[in-house]
């Protein structure tokens, strides 16, 4: 079974706030979903859902190069992408999807926010996170935004190295940033995402995963990401 990545609809709120609580469980407020969905133009979220039937993927067209293995996955969440910038009608599901994952981004004066990576406990460590990181880099792409930005706990070294492998660096600290443990958070940040060389690595490790993955792939992931 094969995971892609699509934008997120209103239909799908309920298994993403079930998605929350589970990675999130002491996070208060909870996101209002429907209302970053209906009345935030800043905000972008996807999903990540399993796909059953092996044609879906290969029924849409990308634009970025991927092997031919690769290909279905890649496309469903560049299709995604465009939808999110109004170059596709928005519609819903075609049938319910079992959803594993999303990831939330706040767009701001030429950055990229990640609000938000969450995967299903049972789903973790086979790349979800790391293919909603790529889609949301993709979206960051597209939009011509600068550099992304995200804030992570200081003990949540697994995430932390999957957020270096894809440029990040720490730029600060948020003192007792997170309000269950008051444990602190690092500022990461990329350098410029529309750079030759920013690209030219991230176009080699999107590849990596899918060439690790493959086409029947059962979606790692880091720890809590």
């Amino acid at each position: 079974m094969r995971c892609a990545v699509r934008p997120m609809e209103l239909a799908d709120i309920p298994q993403v706030v079930q998605i929350e609580k589970e990675a999130f469980p002491t996070q208060w407020p909870p996101t209002p979903f429907e209302r970053e969905i209906l009345h935030n133009r800043l905000a972008a979220y996807l999903v990540a859902y399993e796909v059953e039937d092996e044609q879906e993927t290969h029924e849409v067209s990308g634009t970025s190069p991927a092997p031919p293995e690769a290909r279905g996955t890649l496309e469903t969440f560049v299709s995604g992408v465009r939808r999110l910038l109004g170059q596709e009608e928005r519609g819903a599901p075609a049938r319910a999807q079992k959803l594993v994952g999303f990831v939330g981004l706040w767009f701001m004066v030429n950055e990229a926010h990640v609000t938000a990576i969450a995967v299903r406990e049972s789903h973790r460590r086979h790349g979800i996170g790391e293919l909603l990181l790529m889609a949301a880099t993709e979206l960051s792409m597209e939009r011509n935004e600068e550099i992304m930005t995200l804030e992570v706990r200081v003990s949540n070294l697994g995430a932390q190295a999957l957020y270096e492998k894809y440029g990040f660096v720490k730029v600060g600290v948020r003192p007792e940033y997170y309000v269950d443990n008051r444990e602190d958070a690092l500022i990461m940040s990329t350098p410029q995402i529309g750079t030759a060389s920013f690209q030219q690595e991230f176009h080699r490790l999107r590849e990596a995963h899918f060439q690790r993955y493959g086409a029947n792939h059962k979606r790692r992931l880091e720890p809590n990401v």
